[in-house]
């Protein structure tokens, strides 16, 4: 195996999105990824018309103020769901030409992990009114900063706010929940954890790194008061720290006491946790897991660990300690292709820049790994056990066919292969190509073969 051509393929599908046939030539696999760090746009041109999630969202909410009967409620409620449904199968279509005309797909990549990082599920219709917009204003604009500014703006986002409840959060002892009580004892509310919880068990710290339910607890108390605009105030649908409702006094956190008034807490307890160690390791370990194997090399977790701590997270620097990390090159083909992941390089490799009709979202439902649908906090495997089942398979198997019927008989999917997985091709899968009994059936097959199949 040629070691420079199984570099620049690495670089294209592990790194990379995929490669595509129209690439020019990799002279240098380390310098091409890097220097995509400095051409990257967080607004890319497929990005910019989408529809108004928050005029969306303000749509939807009108629903119990302005109905009058039931059926009306009704109605208006379903017209809503509706077009934010139809709001997100275009998002999905825009984030998939994003991805297909990106020249820095090194960056694109690094989008979609953190967006599976800091995972949020549109299951709710506040949530996918808001789904494309988290990506657009929490992940892309802090792409190339630093960790905990990045943090921040997931945290506060509307987004992530409904989905985890945080709007519903009141301080006990706070004067809304007090004025509350005097109202309806019988129908307290009151705190809710969830946010506080999922940032310091995914997020941040990671799970069994020394905290306990009573920092959960004082963290969820810290972020009292961070909710959502509502129609009838200055900034609709955007954060809002509502001063009633946050649980006044100090708490304490990991041992270190929080005094500051207000917002300026629950921002206190996020530094705190961006710049913890465990926090490095965390992120670490994901990153090494995403770029180079299920089960993270440990000289490489430890590197990125060190690039995080020293750097106080500035994430070029661990992004440039992956790319010259030896681990990630070392043995080509180590991470299995999530549906995601196999869709993009295949309308990449088959040279797809217009998706004409395509429905992106049908497809990744079909597939197995709808896009901002986890279903959970924790996002999606990056692991081979979560794709690689054999259900899982003959769906790709299934869709092949439908992917490269545009392009007919006009491919060699040899002579492609080659150019796509230059170094990294088996004699017997290029035998397998050259049998089949036409091009079409040969790209198929190329789009399902075990190289191809891995990045």
């Amino acid at each position: 195996m040629s070691r420079a051509p199984a570099a620049a393929a690495i670089a294209q599908n592990r790194f990379g999105l995929g490669a595509r046939d129209a690439d020019a030539a990799i002279a240098d696999p380390h310098r091409w990824l890097t220097d995509q760090l400095d051409r990257y746009d967080p607004r890319p041109a497929a990005l910019r018309d989408q529809p108004d999630g928050r005029a969306l969202l303000l749509a939807y909410g009108a629903v119990r103020r302005d109905a009058t009967t039931e059926a009306e409620r009704m109605t208006m409620r379903q017209d809503a769901n509706q077009a934010i449904q139809a709001a997100y199968r275009a998002a999905v279509n825009a984030r998939t030409a994003a991805a297909l005309a990106t020249p820095t797909p090194f960056p694109e990549r690094l989008v979609h992990f953190w967006s599976n990082h800091f995972a949020l599920s549109a299951d709710k219709p506040q949530v996918t009114a808001l789904a494309a917009a988290f990506e657009a204003e929490a992940i892309r604009p802090h792409l190339l900063g630093r960790f905990e500014d990045m943090l921040v703006a997931v945290a506060q986002h509307p987004a992530m706010l409904y989905y985890l409840d945080q709007d519903r959060s009141i301080g006990g002892d706070s004067p809304a929940a007090l004025r509350a009580a005097a109202r309806m004892p019988a129908r307290r509310r009151g705190l809710n954890e969830n946010l506080a919880r999922e940032i310091l068990e995914l997020h941040t710290l990671g799970v069994r790194s020394g905290y306990g339910q009573a920092d959960v607890t004082a963290f969820a108390e810290a972020l009292t008061g961070w909710s959502v605009a509502c129609a009838q105030e200055d900034t609709p649908g955007q954060f809002l720290f509502r001063a009633g409702q946050h649980q006044p006094g100090p708490r304490t956190l990991l041992g270190r006491r929080y005094a500051q008034p207000g917002v300026a807490q629950g921002r206190a307890v996020l530094a705190d946790l961006a710049a913890s160690p465990a926090t490095a390791r965390h992120v670490a370990t994901k990153l090494a897991r995403h770029f180079s194997a299920d089960t993270p090399p440990p000289g490489l977790v430890t590197r990125l660990e060190h690039a995080y701590r020293d750097s106080g997270g500035d994430l070029p620097t661990l992004y440039r300690t992956l790319v010259h990390a030896p681990e990630p090159w070392a043995v080509p083909d180590r991470k299995f292709k999530t549906p995601w992941e196999w869709l993009l390089s295949s309308l990449r490799a088959t040279g797809r820049q217009d998706l004409g009709t395509m429905q992106v979202a049908a497809l990744m439902t079909q597939l197995g790994q709808p896009i901002w649908k986890p279903g959970a906090p924790a996002g999606y495997d990056d692991v081979a056990a979560g794709w690689a089942a054999p259900d899982a398979l003959l769906r790709r198997v299934e869709l092949a066919p439908r992917l490269v019927a545009p392009i007919g008989d006009r491919l060699d999917p040899v002579a492609l292969a080659r150019r796509l997985l230059p170094g990294l091709l088996a004699p017997a899968t290029e035998q397998a190509l050259a049998r089949a009994e036409s091009r079409a059936s040969g790209l198929a097959l190329l789009l399902v073969s075990p190289e191809f199949l891995r990045r």
